[in-house]
Order: structure tokens, then C-alpha cells, then sequence
């Protein structure tokens, strides 16, 4: 990483895992540190004002979302699924982790991948310390910022961040098998396996199958259907199926 100012080797591993890096071309959007504190849900928020229920209220326009709770636990999804595969893809790939501090992480609320992120100060640290990084430096406020604005469970939100962690090491997989790089492989599951063992995460997926122990809602928007590791075998208040598990 330290040779690698831009973090360019992240793009190998696809569009999620990319890192942009330096001042965003179109002014300086909030720093994550800010949009975890902003608590006014009750206006309808500038991207700027709030950026975490602005997104919360784009996806739920985009996937017509039945209700908040739905679209508060997929853009939670897709946003940890975000920082998982920016920090372990580093770890995997330099073997160190950039300091993704989120006063010096700028969020695009309205911004797809990879022109959501911002990290305006490249910084290494150690692989090891990638549990710090994202589950305590963003996971755990970014949690806090919903739950006081939107009816979410604990339970639910620490479920998404398993699956989104386990989504992350099963691209990298992926991506290592096609192109010869077992170490980088190895590297990112011996630290998904340390993260998994943190009380916040331990339990949250099954051992044998990795199938997690709580719902994303996914089941609840208009054709949803379940996630591939979804804790149901069908959607709840469907009749019962003698076919394969959807």
C-alpha cells in the first residue's frame, strides 16, 4: 500500500472493493463522521443535511420498499457490504488495511460504487486491525445513526454485516481462484475468521452453511423472493414448496 498511494490494485477484485482516493472533482460531500451524527429523519433530508436516511430514502424509491425498516436494512447491507470489501480486499491484496478514520472518509449519499467513497489521506495499518477499522469505526455508529431514526433491530443490522463480510471473502475467493492467488485467499479468510469470532458477529451465520440467523427483509419488497443465504427456507406466509429452495 505504501507504494500503492491510490489504492489502484483494488480494482482487480471489481467496482465494490475500489477506493477512491483524494478530493472528490465535484466539491467535498460530508464525512461519514458527520453523516452518523446527523439525527433529523423527520424533515425530508439534503444529501448533504443527512446522508444516511437520504440513502435510506433513495433505495426505498429505487426498490419501491413497502415500508422504512426494509429500505433501512438494504441500504445498511449494500453500505457494509461497501466497507468490508474496501478493507479486506486491501488487507488480502497489500496486506495491510488503509486507515478508513471517518473524518477522513467523504460519502456521496447519492452516488453509486465507486464514486461513493472518498478517503482523503491514505494512511496503512496493519491487517489485524480490521475489525477496529469497520465493525467499530463505522458498523457500530452507522447502527447507532439508524436505530435512533428508523425501527430497526440490533439482531437484524449485525446479520447484514455478517453476510456482507461473508459476501466480501467469497468474491475474493472468486477472484483468487481465476488468477492463481491462494495467499491473498488464505490472508482474507484467516481475518473474516478472527472477525466472526467477535461477540457482535459470533453466531450471526450458520458454521456449516453460512447461512445467517436473520432476515435483511429482502422477502418484503414487491418480488423479492429470498437472498441466497437467507434464514428461510421460504417467505414467510408463503404456502410450503416440494421444489428446490429458492
Amino acid at each position: 500500500m505504501d507504494h500503492d498511494p491510490g489504492l489502484s490494485a483494488l480494482s482487480a477484485l471489481g467496482g465494490f472493493f475500489v477506493l477512491r482516493t483524494g478530493e472528490p472533482p465535484h466539491g467535498p460531500p460530508p464525512t461519514l463522521a458527520e453523516a452518523y451524527a446527523a439525527r433529523d429523519a423527520d424533515v425530508e433530508p439534503e444529501v448533504y443535511a443527512n446522508p444516511v436516511i437520504f440513502r435510506v430514502r433513495k433505495v426505498a424509491r429505487s426498490v419501491r420498499a413497502p415500508e422504512p425498516r426494509v429500505a433501512a436494512s438494504l441500504a445498511h447491507l449494500g453500505f457494509a457490504a461497501r466497507l468490508w470489501s474496501v478493507a479486506l480486499g486491501a488487507a488480502a491484496l497489500y496486506g495491510r488495511v488503509p486507515d478508513l478514520d471517518p473524518r477522513l472518509l467523504r460519502w456521496d449519499a447519492d452516488a453509486s460504487a465507486p464514486d461513493d467513497l472518498w478517503l482523503t489521506e491514505v494512511r496503512s495499518l496493519p491487517a489485524e486491525r480490521i475489525g477496529e477499522v469497520v465493525r467499530d469505526g463505522h458498523l457500530v455508529p452507522l447502527a447507532a445513526a439508524l436505530r435512533a431514526q428508523l425501527p430497526l433491530s440490533e439482531r437484524l443490522l449485525w446479520g447484514n454485516a455478517a453476510s456482507a463480510l461473508m459476501g466480501a471473502v467469497r468474491q475474493i475467493d472468486r477472484w483468487a481462484a481465476a488468477n492463481g492467488r491462494t495467499r491473498e485467499a488464505s490472508r482474507a479468510r484467516a481475518l473474516a475468521a478472527d472477525l466472526f469470532a467477535h461477540p457482535d458477529l459470533a453466531g450471526t451465520l450458520d458454521p456449516a452453511t453460512h447461512r445467517r440467523r436473520s432476515c435483511c427483509l429482502y422477502y418484503r419488497l414487491p418480488g423479492g423472493g429470498l437472498c441466497g443465504d437467507c434464514c428461510f427456507d421460504r417467505p414467510p406466509g408463503a404456502p410450503p414448496s416440494h421444489g428446490p429452495r429458492a
